[in-house]
């Protein structure tokens, strides 16, 4: 039997009952001869070791002996995988049809590509984008992330417009992302210290500084429930946003005025969504805002810069608009219509 080049890792913690939802499909799409398929656990406490022995003995089980979150789980996980491409892949995301496939395709005659995505469908809404990578990732000139399918909060529908070749995009999900293992190690890993959150848009950042590109892959296609480890409503999630976001391109610019001021401009506008909460009287998030920036201030002390002092990928990417302004000002709500 032909070794399998790809290990599907599912990161596990307390979701016994989203293994039992999704799990099936997995094992039932992913053929045996391409890919290993296996649950990492994070130190669960619920029934999910007890799921796993009793309705998928036969699915890999690595156990860990506590919760590390997203980062510090899949880089466990990562440490130990013996194939040369893995697949980080959320509990929550069913697939089918060989999903695998044009991924693997993609990445065995792209050797520069660090990591791919497929295009990202709801799970509820099949004919709708998921707003976690929808048909790729992009950021803008002020570090907010982006989509094809997704701009902020407005999810486009699905009709194909985005379907064809694969393109380079700067980020790809880590709701169902294919990484050369290779280039993963050779990134340093998802930053442990992010916890959850915009790690995977840091990785993809740091690949590229390292001469790898990032490529969506349409021909497939998963569905993603979203939401189920922290919910939007969540202060917690608005904490991790803001501060990671801040922290990646603290890393991720190089030394000097750009990058000050860009981060000058960044917290600036983060004071704009701070008093929009306050309007709104949403005060667990306004207190998550500036816990970020008290975060962020002191975490940035342990970091050295990661860029090259000529590559500054967020001010030369061929997309970079400003966001804010195309959505709110000039109302535009889809991807193609960004310049």
């Amino acid at each position: 039997m032909t070794q399998p080049m790809v290990s599907v890792i599912i990161l596990n913690w307390n979701g016994a009952s989203l293994l039992e939802e999704f799990l099936p499909s997995v094992v039932n799409y992913t053929p045996a001869d391409k890919a290993r398929v296996i649950v990492a656990d994070n130190g669960s406490t619920d029934q999910s070791l007890t799921v796993l022995r009793q309705k998928f003995p036969h699915v890999e089980l690595w156990e860990f002996d506590r919760n590390y979150g997203f980062a510090g789980g899949y880089n466990r996980a990562l440490d130990r995988c013996t194939t040369p491409y893995a697949v980080l892949l959320n509990s929550d995301v069913a697939v089918d049809s060989d999903w695998i496939t044009p991924l693997l395709d993609y990445m065995r005659s792209h050797p520069q590509c660090g990591a791919c995505q497929p295009k990202i469908l709801s799970y509820r809404n099949p004919n709708t984008f998921e707003y976690a990578g929808a048909a790729g990732g992009f950021i803008d000139r002020n570090g907010y992330p982006y989509c094809r399918g997704r701009l902020m909060d407005s999810v486009e529908h699905d009709s194909g417009q985005y379907d064809g070749p694969p393109v380079e995009i700067f980020w790809a999900t880590g709701a169902a992302m294919m990484v050369s293992v290779e280039a993963y190690r050779r990134a340093g890993g998802l930053d442990e210290a992010f916890f959850a959150h915009m790690e995977e848009i840091d990785l993809c950042w740091r690949m590229q500084l390292l001469g790898y590109t990032i490529a969506a892959v349409t021909q497939s296609h998963v569905y993603h429930l979203g939401g189920a480890s922290l919910d939007a409503s969540n202060p917690r999630k608005t904490l991790l946003n803001f501060r990671n976001s801040l922290l990646m391109m603290y890393k991720n610019l190089p030394r000097g005025r750009s990058r000050t001021a860009t981060l000058l401009r960044r917290r600036l506008l983060d004071i704009l969504a701070w008093a929009q909460f306050i309007i709104k009287g949403k005060w667990g998030h306004t207190r998550a805002i500036v816990q970020a920036h008290r975060q962020f201030s002191k975490m940035k002390a342990n970091y050295a810069c990661a860029a090259p002092p000529n590559i500054d990928l967020l001010h030369t990417h061929p997309r970079r608009p400003n966001l804010l302004v195309d959505y709110y000002l000039r109302r535009k709500k889809k991807f193609s219509q960004l310049k």
